[in-house]
């Protein structure tokens, strides 16, 4: 019994040691502001434009999240490595101007798109020509968002860890602010204008806190483009683009399904549990970005990356099973504090969500390997026949079981992805020590 209790001691010392726990319990502080800013706001929205006002959000946060990703050239997770792997200050200003130079391009491109064809966005997004001034407020204020992910992409390279939490905490709770107080006074426009603008509004308050470190100097920003450069950005962006607009798209045809041959207000439920599960995966997620990609990025070996993959299991593992466990049997207690009696229905869909999430984030833990070691065939050919795969089986369980089927897809599209990430890295993870 006592070396029972010695040997449970010194697993404990060797999982608190670990770097990942370090980082992971520092960046968690900042996600617990996030996920409590996050859960307030949500409460307030739901209370205000309830299900149906619900589902039509969640179709421009879908878009919108498109639309983002194309404003910042998709190459954020590429800044990061790219920053993380070089240690020479002149070659990472290349990297930094080059970055800049693409993000400036994207994203005035698009906010002139934007502002062109909003008639026409306003119809083909949130299904009525009433919303064009959305993408109006959304294609003046892009740029700000571009700005605002490069700068913290740019720090998370350097690994700047306490700094970065410290700029999302504030990020965070200015963004509630903002959307609380439009939502307040202008009901489904405020939350709609909220949704395309919040982050964008963030971007002051980064410039402000970052303003003194050394890489925000002009000379990091104002070198000619370089086209080396922009051709390792492109596998990123290539990557980034691909992710970003299956996993929208996917959830835009789905949403749209089940209003046109359900209602709107179980697309609301479903709307409601996709938020929910954003907020729970963000204790998770926030790590990955801080910590991993970096990490895995700066290792070369198949036997030192198993090991951290190995090391990153053993940590998120428990965590994932505990947190799930305690979000299952809470699951009315969640939906009364988050939400209104009307949202009680997506009771049914905790159990098939919470599983496709761990499998989620289980097979993410293998993934991020395509991203760090830039395997951008494997990741793009994995990432549209998922998603494939995800619609396809959505559609006929919807047809079966109503909305509940776009969970059970959920869940089957990603064990089946998790196989394939342990088929494509069996040489990493069998490696022989």
């Amino acid at each position: 019994m006592i070396k029972l209790i010695k040997y449970i001691l010194e697993l404990w010392r060797k999982f608190r040691r670990a770097e990942i726990v370090k980082v992971f319990s520092f960046t968690s502080i900042s996600t617990l502001v996030k996920m409590l800013t996050g859960l307030v706001s949500v409460k307030i929205v739901s209370v205000i434009i309830g299900p149906s006002g619900i589902a039509l959000l969640g179709q421009l946060n879908s878009f919108s999240s498109i639309v983002l990703n194309f404003a910042s050239g998709g190459i954020n997770n590429g800044i990061t490595k790219y920053v993380s792997e070089y240690q020479n200050e002149s070659i990472v200003k290349q990297y930094i101007s080059t970055a800049f130079r693409i993000t400036l391009y994207c994203s005035v491109l698009v906010g002139i798109c934007l502002i062109a064809f909003h008639r026409m966005l306003s119809n083909l997004v949130m299904l009525s020509p009433q919303y064009g001034y959305v993408f109006v407020v959304f294609g003046v204020t892009v740029l700000l968002y571009a700005l605002n992910n490069l700068l913290l992409s740019v720090l998370n390279g350097y690994k700047e860890y306490q700094r970065f939490v410290k700029i999302n905490i504030v990020n965070s709770i200015c963004g509630l602010i903002f959307t609380v107080t439009l939502v307040f006074f202008f009901k489904l426009k405020g939350a709609l204008i909220s949704a395309v603008t919040y982050q964008s509004v963030t971007f002051f308050a980064t410039l402000w806190m970052a303003r003194k470190l050394t890489w925000m100097k002009k000379d990091y920003y104002l070198r000619k483009l370089e086209n080396p450069i922009v051709k390792k950005y492109l596998q990123y962006a290539l990557m980034s683009f691909v992710s970003i607009v299956t996993v929208p798209v996917s959830d835009l045809i789905l949403r749209g399904y089940v209003i046109s041959s359900i209602s709107s207000a179980h697309a609301g439920w479903w709307e409601a549990m996709n938020r929910l599960s954003g907020m729970y995966l963000m204790v998770i997620t926030s790590s990955f970005g801080v910590y991993y990609l970096p990490r895995l990025s700066e290792l070369k070996t198949k036997a030192e990356l198993r090991h951290e993959i190995f090391k990153a299991y053993k940590v998120i593992i428990p965590i994932l099973l505990v947190g799930f466990s305690m979000i299952y049997f809470l699951r009315e207690l969640v939906i009364y504090i988050l939400f209104t009696k009307e949202f009680q229905p997506m009771e049914s869909l905790f159990i098939w969500q919470l599983a496709g999430d761990f499998f989620k984030i289980a097979s993410w833990l293998l993934a991020f390997l395509m991203i760090a070691k830039s395997m951008t065939k494997a990741y793009i050919t994995t990432e549209i026949l998922s998603t494939i795969l995800y619609v396809g089986i959505a559609f006929l369980l919807i047809k079966a079981n109503g909305v509940i089927g776009i969970t059970q897809s959920h869940f089957v599209s990603y064990v089946i992805y998790m196989v394939i990430m342990v088929i494509l890295f069996r040489k990493i993870i069998f490696l022989k020590s």
